[in-house]
């Protein structure tokens, strides 16, 4: 026998890679559809004869006509306008947009110069209003990115006691900066009628700027269109608050 049919394998043992042959099997129960797939067909068609039957309705009934674009007609007045009545008609100037410095309140007779501020109404610039506080690089750029305009004060000094009147005017399109600036002042005491603003005093006192030196404060805000009202009062004992009511209320009649 040839040595190629000696290591043939035997013809009843399997083939390599396919099962053994062996009693036929039972065949298999044809499968139950499965629930799933029924639902979703189910949808598919309902969507489809649905808009098929709604179609077929709305195709029969008649169109329903559009309402007609209404335009107003431009109306022209009937005669010539009169110019010194339509000057009336138009919004009225800024309140105040003169010059800050003759609004200010004096300081009064007996008083004396307060350091190297001005005794004496005097304009004011960005820097110098900044400088007042313990924050001035934030406050000058505050004043600056909300619309500072100009400002304006008055300071004096009699006996322990130290007074500021001070006026900032912001540009005719940002009045709503002067409104924040005393948003919080409507919630304090009045010092007039019709007044945008109050006054308080502090109970407790604080500290001049880098310094252990104490002072009573107190102060009183108000808003007139454009321009921020501001008055400062700095004793070494608690603050009257009728000197500071009394400051305000002199100062708010010189706007109003």
């Amino acid at each position: 026998m040839p040595d190629a049919l000696r290591c043939a394998p035997a013809l009843d043992a399997p083939l390599p890679g396919f099962p053994p042959v062996g009693p036929e099997q039972a065949p298999r129960a044809p499968r139950r559809p499965r629930p799933v797939l029924l639902a979703v067909s189910g949808l598919v068609l309902g969507t489809l004869v649905g808009g098929g039957v709604g179609y077929a309705v709305q195709a029969q009934r008649p169109p329903t006509p559009l309402p007609p674009i209404q335009v107003a007609r431009p109306s022209y007045p009937a005669q010539a306008v009169d110019p010194a009545a339509l000057a009336a008609q138009q919004p009225k100037p800024l309140a105040i947009d003169g010059d800050l410095v003759k609004l200010l309140i004096s300081a009064p007779d007996g008083s004396t110069a307060w350091a190297d501020y001005p005794d004496k109404p005097s304009w004011m610039s960005v820097g110098e209003v900044s400088d007042h506080s313990g924050t001035a690089a934030r406050d000058f750029k505050d004043l600056n990115t909300r619309g500072f305009r100009r400002a304006a004060e008055v300071d004096w000094k009699k006996g322990d006691a130290k007074y500021r009147v001070l006026l900032i005017q912001y540009a005719p399109d940002r009045a709503n900066e002067a409104a924040v600036y005393t948003a919080f002042a409507r919630n304090l005491e009045s010092f007039a009628d019709g007044a945008n603003g109050g006054y308080q005093v502090e109970k407790e006192p604080g500290h001049w700027n880098e310094s252990t030196e104490q002072f009573y404060y107190g102060s009183a805000l108000a808003q007139r269109g454009t321009v921020v009202m501001v008055v400062e009062v700095f004793d070494t004992k608690p603050v009257n608050p009728e000197v500071v009511k009394d400051l305000a209320k002199q100062q708010w009649e010189r706007l109003v």
